[in-house]
C-alpha cells in the first residue's frame, strides 16, 4: 500500500503537476533502475562514502550535520537527514544541499536497510535540505513536501542551482532540482508497512512550506528547520508566525525531537528553549528599533547582538534575520 490519505489532503497528480512545472524548469532527467540505484546521466557518486548514522529511536537513524555553511569539504551534507525504516520500505527526510550529499545519504541508507526507499519527503523549500533529491530519483521512489514547496523551489532554482556550483566546483555535477509528487495540503500519512508516518503542512513560519513528520511507532518527531540548536535559526517567512507556531507545537507531547540543525535528536518541549529565546529577543529589538524611529539599516547592529555568543554562525545569519524582522515589524 503507496499511502493512506487522510479526508483533508490536497494530492497533486504526478504527470499534471509535471507537465505544469516543466514550463518553469526544462525536461525532467530520466529516473534509475532501481530503488537505491544509481539515475543514469547522475555523476558517479554512487560509490561514495556513506554519512554516519546515529540510531535516535528503533528504526530512525540520523545524520548530524555540522553547523557549517556549504564547503568542497562538507560536501553540501549541512543539515540532519533522517532514515525511517518500517517492515516493507523506508523514508528518507531531506537529503542535503548537493547530488553528492545526497547520493551519501543514499548510501547511507543502503549500507543500514535492505527495505526498499518508498518515499523522500522534504522539510522545507531550502536547499540543504533539497538539492540532494537528484540522487534518490528511481522508480518506486516518491517525492512529498508541503503543497507550496514546488512554486518556492522553482522560483529559487537557478540561484540554488548556481550557488552550489559556485561553492562545490565539479563537486555539485548531476544537482538538479527534483520537484515533489505528493503535496500535503494540511495532513497526509503514509505506511512504511506496521508504521504510519504523520506529515502535517504548517502556516508560513521558517518559511511558507513547513512540513512536520511524526513517526507513529515511536513518538519520533521531525521538525526540519522549525527547530535550530545550536546552529542560529535563519528567518525566511513569518517572526510572528514562527513564534506562534511554537507556542501551539509546545503544547504537544512527543519523546524526542529532530531539528533541521543541531543534535540528532533532543527532548520536546524543552529543546526549544533557545529557540524561542532567540526570535523573542529578536522581535523585541527590531521592535523597539522601530518604535523609537530608527532605520531599517540599523537593525543588524541592534537586533538579538545578546545572543552573539549562542549560536553557531551568528554573524553569516542574524543580519539577515534583523532585516527580514523589521520588513515584517514596520508594517504591523
Amino acid at each position: 500500500m503507496l499511502a493512506r490519505f487522510m479526508s483533508s489532503n490536497l494530492i497533486t497528480d504526478r504527470r499534471t503537476l509535471l507537465a505544469r512545472l516543466s514550463l518553469v524548469l526544462g525536461a525532467a532527467w530520466a529516473g534509475g533502475a532501481t530503488a537505491f540505484a544509481q539515475a543514469p546521466g547522475e555523476p558517479a557518486v554512487g560509490g561514495s562514502d556513506p554519512l554516519p548514522l546515529e540510531p535516535v529511536a528503533p528504526g530512525i537513524f540520523v545524520y548530524r550535520a555540522p553547523y557549517e555553511l556549504v564547503t568542497q569539504a562538507n560536501q553540501g551534507a549541512i543539515a540532519n537527514m533522517t532514515l525511517i525504516v518500517g517492515s516493507e520500505a523506508a523514508a528518507v527526510i531531506d537529503t542535503g544541499n548537493s547530488a553528492l550529499a545526497g547520493a551519501r545519504m543514499l548510501a547511507a541508507a543502503r549500507a543500514t536497510t535492505d527495505r526498499p526507499l518508498r518515499y523522500v519527503i522534504n522539510t522545507h523549500m531550502h536547499p540543504d535540505h533539497t538539492l540532494g533529491n537528484a540522487a534518490f530519483v528511481a522508480p518506486g521512489v516518491q517525492f512529498v513536501a508541503h503543497h507550496k514547496m514546488p512554486r518556492a523551489l522553482s522560483v529559487r532554482s537557478e540561484t540554488y542551482l548556481g550557488q552550489a556550483q559556485r561553492l562545490l566546483g565539479p563537486l555539485a555535477d548531476g544537482t538538479r532540482i527534483v520537484l515533489p509528487e505528493l503535496l500535503v495540503e494540511d495532513r497526509l500519512t503514509l505506511d512504511l508497512g506496521g508504521r504510519a508516518l504523520e506529515l502535517r503542512a504548517h502556516p508560513t513560519a521558517h518559511t511558507d512550506n513547513d512540513l512536520t513528520v511524526r513517526d507513529t511507532a515511536t513518538g519520533t518527531w521531525v521538525m526540519g528547520d522549525l527547530l535550530f540548536i545550536g546552529h542560529i535559526p535563519t528567518l525566511d517567512g513569518s517572526l510572528n508566525g514562527w513564534l506562534s507556531l511554537l507556542d501551539r507545537l509546545g503544547g504537544e507531547s512527543s519523546p524526542r525531537v529532530i531539528p533541521g540543525h543541531g543534535p540528532a535528536s533532543a527532548p520536546w518541549p524543552a529543546g526549544d528553549d533557545d529557540e524561542r529565546r532567540y526570535l523573542g529577543r529578536l522581535r523585541a529589538d527590531v521592535q523597539a528599533l522601530i518604535d523609537s524611529g530608527g532605520a531599517m539599516s540599523a537593525a543588524p547592529e541592534r537586533a538579538a547582538q545578546s545572543e552573539r555568543g549562542s549560536w553557531a554562525l551568528f554573524d553569516e545569519f542574524n543580519a539577515r534575520n534583523a532585516i527580514a524582522a523589521f520588513h515584517e515589524l514596520e508594517w504591523q
